[in-house]
């Protein structure tokens, strides 16, 4: 039997080792988290001023690395995060330069026809999407530029100008940076997508992206530009109304603005987006489909301008019918789509 000394030594013995043991474990998991943002940084091509604000964003890097894996591993959920281009960067800081600057929601709104009206809800297909009918073009990036009404308003218009004339063509946002900056819309901090529409008819129609290409940056405009497509109006879809907006979704791709905020919204990476989420809209969308998963979720599919590394290669699914009459992240409070 263990002298009472002997027991001593042996739980401090057992307590030293057990201590050095987890000291060691953190380490090789900091060293492995450490490799992981390394072959990210390559991945992205990330490059920092210095080891000081590489430190510093490791550690931002390594906490988000800790939320998504935290978040996918509760179960239950209808969709998943993932690492992209965004893990460097506090909340705070991707609402800054993606979100708080990119769409100002409408000051006053004044009620325009809707088209669709009369159309019957029975009548409509179940599931539609505007990528299987060559209206929509491949995913773009707006980059560090808060434009994304530009990219909803200029993808709305694309799918439109396709439906119309059998042509697909892509279209310039940068056009709408550098030239739309009379009214509320002003290039990189922010604007509205039925001021763009307001834009397009005003110039008679905007040019190809090839010919006035994106710059992620405001610039002068180019005036003179030769146009490649043109709209006669816009409309809105009545407001907080999911079934509206089904209708019009079913005839054409339409803007959407949403509150694209939230860390769920930012580490985004596949599957139907549900449950809770905020109603200030500050980030513009394009509605290109809806449909129902095999569990009987339905859906709301939307072409994003983050890229083909955020989401499912750029695209997001948000829930439909929901029993908030304001839609996922508010995608019911003001959406709106070109007319020919």
């Amino acid at each position: 039997m263990a002298t009472p000394k002997a027991l001593l030594l042996t739980i401090l013995g057992c307590a030293f080792f057990c201590s050095a043991v987890l000291a060691a474990r953190d380490l090789s998991d900091d060293s492995a988290m450490a490799a992981r943002h390394e072959q990210w940084m390559t991945q992205y091509g990330r490059v920092y001023k210095d080891a000081n604000e590489k430190a510093r964003r490791f550690e931002v890097f390594k906490a988000n690395v800790k939320f998504i894996e935290s978040f996918n591993s509760a179960g239950n959920r209808k969709f998943w995060l993932g690492v992209n281009q965004f893990t460097d960067l506090t909340n705070d800081e991707f609402r800054a330069t993606k979100t708080n600057k990119g769409f100002k929601p409408s000051p006053v709104k004044v009620p325009t026809r809707f088209r669709y009206e009369n159309v019957s809800i029975d009548a409509l297909p179940a599931t539609v999407d505007w990528r299987t009918k060559g209206a929509v073009t491949p995913i773009k990036d707006q980059g560090q530029c808060g434009c994304c009404w530009a990219f909803s308003a200029v993808a709305a218009t694309e799918g439109i100008v396709k439906i119309s004339t059998g042509k697909l063509v892509s279209l310039s946002e940068q056009e709408l940076v550098d030239c739309n900056v009379h009214g509320e819309d002003q290039g990189c901090e922010g604007g509205l997508m039925d001021d763009a529409f307001k834009f397009i008819i005003k110039n008679g129609g905007l040019t190809t992206e090839s010919s006035y290409p994106y710059a992620a940056a405001d610039g002068k405009c180019k005036s003179g530009s030769n146009s490649a497509a043109t709209i006669k109006g816009y409309e809105d879809v009545p407001t907080n109304n999911e079934a509206a907006l089904m209708k019009a979704v079913a005839n054409q791709p339409v803007s959407v603005a949403v509150d694209g905020g939230d860390m769920t919204f930012q580490f985004y990476s596949g599957g139907v987006m549900t449950g809770s989420c905020g109603t200030d809209l500050d980030h513009g969308i394009a509605a290109i489909g809806y449909g129902t998963t095999s569990d009987g979720t339905k859906y709301w599919l939307m072409k994003n301008s983050w890229g083909m590394t955020w989401g499912e290669n750029g695209y997001l699914r948000m829930e439909k019918d929901i029993s908030d009459k304001k839609g996922m992240c508010g995608l019911a409070m003001e959406p709106s789509y070109p007319t020919e």
